[in-house]
């Protein structure tokens, strides 16, 4: 039975209600994946684990929180956002709870993995939902959907860094793992299945599909291998200048050089990572918002040409320290936005039926990207310096930029052609 039909319509304020809820449950795993760096060294210090190994845990995350939601998202889609929701919570909090006694390096992958399910059930469940409750305003719904889990550490860190130094690692683990998990079950509790909305609900500017394709009709199509490769390359290309900040700041030595700006004074490596916590928020509903005014392809081409030209304008100008923060910045910003830009570019291609599934499938394109990162390092040591690094960073998003225009803009207009009765 289709539930989804039987749901009553609901108010204008109830569906932002549901987001703001998608929004709170991400920051609230958020910390699974931008707070691991501060439990590195503490873990490393207890254990005589090297780094190397630690960060084993930290790929097996990433991997098990991208690669499985397509599976998780065909269950949203099917039996709606909260059970799914739930079982992520849990997992969520128990993959933390395991963390925190965990004396072997087999015990703390298989927390990640623990951990990565659970992240990728409620990250992917809750820019599903945002994306069928706003398909008249996709963009900025998946960008602030998106928001919550790139800014979301920011209102953590600090405490859970006061923790570590005061009662060690183990507690953190402990304490905010199980907070973390109670808070998005809490959460999954309020989360109500999404209405189905009629075709003509669209955003005048936002070429949408006429019909809803299944997971196994969209790996079928040309227009989502398109897609899938141009999210690798800006995702690669943006991780690859980012991934090693600290080893290019210490190699352009403004490590450790401080920096004046917007009334504070801080290292400017330290300053430029709280300027990517913010900025790596803000971008995912701005760009959203701007891609349901002009179009999610123009949008593309323009942020991804910013990404190209920034990442070159890094490499040459940010050996002044000042240079250093503004244009990671700008690398930053131009970076976050493929998390809303391609989930809603998805839906609007392949229609919000079973929309949690297909955007699952294209987001594990991340997933795919993170294993092209470590090659940077590589190609660094290999050229004796980051030239080729950021040059190959730069030309993948040029190339991204221009098929978005060229290639995926036409294509999915021919796309959308197709008559909604096919199957």
């Amino acid at each position: 039975m289709n539930q989804a039909a039987n749901t009553p319509a609901r108010s204008d304020g109830f569906r932002w209600g549901q987001l703001v809820f998608g929004i709170i449950a991400m920051a609230m795993i958020a910390n699974l994946q931008y707070g691991w760096t501060l439990f590195v060294d503490p873990i490393a210090a207890k254990h005589g684990w090297s780094r190397a190994a630690i960060q084993v845990a930290f790929t097996i995350f990433v991997l098990t929180e991208t690669w499985l939601v397509p599976i998780e998202g065909w269950f949203v889609d099917k039996f709606g956002p909260r059970p799914v929701v739930l079982v992520g919570g849990i997992l969520c909090g128990l993959g933390w709870f395991i963390n925190s006694f965990a004396d072997t390096l087999a015990m703390l992958y298989f927390a990640a993995v623990i951990s990565g399910i659970g992240a990728g059930a409620v990250y992917g469940t809750c820019v599903g939902n945002a994306l069928k409750w706003f398909p008249d305003r996709r963009g900025l719904a998946a960008g602030l959907t998106a928001a919550g889990f790139g800014a979301g550490s920011a209102i953590t860190i600090l405490p859970i860094s006061a923790m570590i130094a005061n009662r060690g690692y183990e507690d953190a683990f402990l304490y905010f793992g199980i907070g973390q998990g109670i808070v998005v079950v809490i959460i999954a509790l309020l989360l109500v299945r999404p209405p189905e909305h009629k075709k003509a609900e669209q955003v005048a500017n936002v070429q949408q599909t006429k019909r809803d394709y299944k997971p196994s009709q969209v790996l079928k199509e040309p227009v989502f291998w398109i897609m899938y490769s141009m999210f690798v390359m800006v995702a690669a290309g943006g991780l690859m200048a980012t991934a090693q900040l600290g080893s290019i700041a210490r190699d352009f030595k403004v490590f450790d050089v401080e920096v004046s700006m917007m009334g504070l004074t801080l290292p400017a490596l330290t300053f430029a990572l709280a300027i990517d916590r913010v900025l790596n928020g803000l971008t995912r509903p701005f760009f959203g918002w701007v891609s349901d005014q002009i179009g999610r392809e123009p949008t593309m081409f323009i942020a991804f040409a910013i990404e190209a030209v920034g990442i070159l304008a890094l490499f040459h100008y940010g050996h002044n320290p000042y240079a250093f923060v503004i244009l990671t910045g700008i690398v930053f910003f131009a970076w976050g936005e493929i998390y809303s830009l391609f989930p809603s570019t998805c839906a609007d291609t392949f229609g919000s039926k079973y929309a949690s599934a297909n955007a699952g499938l294209l987001y594990t394109a991340k997933g795919t990207a993170s294993l092209l990162v470590p090659l940077s390092a590589v190609l660094a040591t290999a050229t004796g310096g980051w030239y080729s690094v950021f040059v190959l960073a730069s030309i993948l998003n040029a190339i991204a930029a221009l098929m978005a225009w060229f290639v995926l803009k036409p294509m999915r207009a021919k796309h959308m052609a197709k008559p909604a009765a096919a199957e």
